[in-house]
């Protein structure tokens, strides 16, 4: 059996073209992954089958043809753009001396080099060991056998048995950190909820510039790089609209083609601050010829989160790469703002965005008028945070007086807590107290 280097620089590459035409832009993709994974490309295989080959998954010619490239380049690994059998990885190993990594592998190990936060570390090392517990038995058959002998026969434990129980048992463990750390998040947007502050989630493909964006919007210096995976710890930062409520910002980890489903499950705990946001802010990178796979690539993952529901405003981000570099909103047949064009390197077209936020969470602004007594501080505090403010006179009791021009969707919200509400809430102004 081969020796299992630590690491490996000089990658193969393979992608095959199943039943149609490829894409030259995933294959650019795929290359891109590899080289976030930190690998040198030294060549790039293609191919076309009708299906998988059950046992090496290319096929007998193809994978001598990669073994003497392998040779040929002195690669020490090949990387396929395809999910693999733990079988299929097996065979390859032996047939071409190297080690084999299918996609999902690859994925998982860039999302290890660019985990920072605990959480993140946490989240990236079960999503490995859930991906592991299927091929222990790769390139290492001696762990199949017991230890034999006079004597030595009976009862026991296989090395493969005894790695399966300590991975299950470390799989445990990670389950119950991460589910106090979900715990906590709980608890932090329940807090959200009372102080009644909407939360905007960011989504969309890797690399669409989601951060940029983030930063440009709420001034912070989250990291930011024109790179695949660049950040994959959720961040959330206060965002004050000028004509409308203050909300909050939640910048999430990227999305992409075959997302492992190892990946998903994983980071669920993260991805709620996604399905549980009032609006989704899904950034497309206006640049790529494949935006329109990008978007259906994330909105394959929103729904398998339970997240496509969620209304969606499509931030079209990257506009002074393209032709039409002029910042705009555009509607749909009822007038309400479906999507923004905008750069977030420039700056350009945040205005606009600022707006479509506030039109979104303000929509339809009731006007109405009300008696607040002296005691009520708190209730004409909340109009204050609120509602537009139009008029806020004293009365001779001690209370107020408020003309207010409110959203639906937040007086809403404090009608349900306040059933008595209603009855003091008048369409016209209140009658002045006699002189």
């Amino acid at each position: 059996m081969f020796e299992r280097p630590g690491s490996g620089e000089r990658a193969l590459l393979v992608r095959l073209e199943l039943g149609t035409a490829g894409d030259p832009e995933e294959r650019e993709e795929f290359r891109l992954l590899a080289e976030a994974a930190g690998a040198r490309v030294v060549d790039f295989v293609g191919g076309f089958r009708q299906t998988p080959d059950p046992r090496l998954f290319v096929g007998t010619g193809k994978a001598d043809e990669l073994r003497a490239l392998v040779e040929r380049h002195e690669a020490e690994l090949v990387l396929f753009d395809h999910g693999l059998s733990p079988a299929q990885e097996r065979n390859l190993e032996r047939h071409l001396q190297c080690r084999v990594v299918d996609r999902t592998g690859l994925i998982l190990d860039i999302f290890a080099r660019r985990a920072r936060s605990f959480e993140g570390k946490l989240q990236v090392e079960l999503a490995q060991l859930r991906h592991l517990s299927t091929r222990l038995v790769r390139g290492w058959t001696h762990l199949e056998r017991q230890k034999g002998g006079i004597g030595l026969r009976g009862p026991g434990e296989t090395q493969l048995e005894s790695d399966r129980r300590l991975i299950g048992g470390r799989i445990a463990q990670l389950n119950k950190r991460l589910e106090r750390i979900a715990s906590r998040r709980a608890q932090g947007r329940r807090a959200r909820e009372r102080a009644e502050l909407a939360t905007v989630s960011l989504v969309g493909y890797t690399n669409a510039g989601k951060s940029t964006l983030f930063n440009r919007l709420t001034q912070s210096a989250v990291y930011q790089a024109d790179q695949l995976f660049a950040t994959l710890d959720p961040t959330l930062r206060r965002l004050p609209l000028p004509q409308g409520p203050t909300l909050i910002l939640a910048d999430t980890v990227g999305f992409i083609n075959h997302l492992p489903h190892e990946l998903v499950a994983a980071f669920r705990s993260t991805l709620e601050e996604t399905r549980t946001a009032d609006l989704l802010l899904h950034v497309v990178d206006a640049s790529n010829a494949r935006r329109d796979g990008c978007i259906a690539d994330v909105q394959a993952v929103l729904s398998e989160i339970g997240a496509d529901e969620i209304p969606q405003l499509q931030v079209f981000n990257k506009i002074d790469l393209t032709s039409a570099s002029e910042p705009r909103l555009e509607r749909d047949a009822q007038g309400r703002v479906r999507r923004v064009r905008v750069s977030a390197r420039d700056g350009t077209g945040m205005d606009l965005l600022r707006d479509a936020l506030s039109e979104h969470f303000q929509g339809e602004r009731l006007h109405r008028w009300l008696r607040v007594g002296p005691a009520e501080g708190a209730l004409r505090a909340w109009f204050f945070t609120h509602a537009q403010v139009l008029a806020d006179r004293a009365t001779e009791q001690g209370g107020w007086e408020l003309e207010v021009l409110v959203p639906r969707i937040a007086l809403d919200r404090l009608l349900s807590r306040e059933p008595s509400l209603p009855e003091r809430l008048a369409t016209a102004p209140t009658a002045q107290p006699d002189e």
